[in-house]
């Protein structure tokens, strides 16, 4: 048991870390690690195993493996029941949402979210349960906001800040490092606005966070990548680069691994003059320079 949890540890601390390289190592370890656990003493440790697989999903989401994600996610979700860890049911439904918003079947991420933050058993959770609930209202409102439902997203995001403002400061969450905060409902504003047709707002959203104050270097690296994104759709050429650079200065490998960071580089080389910055930061990631 000591040395899953020690090995649930460190993979975590590379999630957070965004060292991708050793998470695509341990990750198979820790499954097995934790199906022996499961085999051996039964029930009471599908929870472990629930855990490794949300930790894989959440993996296999930002490497934009979208079928393997769907597998982990469910095996995530069917443990979780089974072993009856209401934050993990909830994670699970969470990472299910996201899948199901990408995959492009808006109106049934928003229920699978919205119906796991309704669930009793998560109201009756305390503050760890409150915090996941602002998480799960918080998955709503981006589907809102990528199905162009401005209004809605505001609403739901007000809702997750309320939230988190009741809940009087950061709660971190075991299987989610950077938690839930008025400061990650801030982050989450800046993609959401972006999606939902709003770059000035996002753009205003990003202004009231500091960097320093997020809580990992995977949240860091989100912040810098929306901002680049935010400066992109408001035509800051020169402002999109420099945020692009401090998203691969503060973690080179989650900028290489995301598949919009990469769609967005090979936007600017084909949009404007290429610079030397620019050159280079397409090479470290593996865009195609033409000519």
């Amino acid at each position: 048991m000591e040395t899953f949890r020690a090995d649930y540890g460190r993979a975590l601390a590379d999630f957070d870390a965004c060292r991708h390289a050793g998470l695509a190592v341990r990750l198979p370890r820790l499954i097995r690690t934790a199906h022996a656990f499961t085999v051996g003493d039964g029930q009471e440790h599908y929870g472990l195993l629930a855990r490794s697989y949300l930790l894989a999903t959440r993996t296999l989401i930002k490497l934009d493996e979208q079928q393997l994600g769907w597998m982990a996610a469910d095996r995530a979700h069917q443990l979780a029941e089974a072993g009856g860890d209401v934050l993990a049911i909830a994670e699970s439904a969470r990472q299910l949402a996201v899948l199901a918003r990408k995959a492009g079947w808006h109106r049934e991420a928003l229920s699978i979210a919205l119906s796991a933050a309704d669930r009793p058993e998560l109201r009756g959770a305390g503050r760890i349960g409150a915090a996941e609930r602002g998480l799960l209202i918080q998955s709503a409102a981006y589907t809102l906001a990528r199905r162009g439902d401005r209004d809605g997203m505001r609403e739901l995001t007000d809702e997750a800040a309320a939230i988190a403002g009741e809940l009087g400061g950061a709660v971190l969450l075991r299987d989610h490092g950077g938690g839930f905060s008025p400061l990650t409902v801030q982050l989450h504003r800046i993609s959401a606005e972006n999606h939902a047709g709003d770059p000035s707002a996002a753009l205003d959203a990003a202004r009231l966070i500091s960097l320093k104050a997020l809580p990992s270097v995977e949240r860091r690296s989100r912040a810098l990548g929306d901002v680049a994104i935010t400066y992109d759709r408001l035509g800051r050429r020169g402002d999109c680069i420099r945020a692009l650079l401090a998203a691969e200065r503060c973690a080179p490998e989650d900028l290489r691994a995301r598949s919009a960071m990469k769609a967005l580089i090979s936007s600017l080389l084909l949009s404007g003059p290429i610079s030397m910055e620019l050159y280079g930061l397409a090479a470290r990631s593996g865009v195609h320079v033409s000519g």
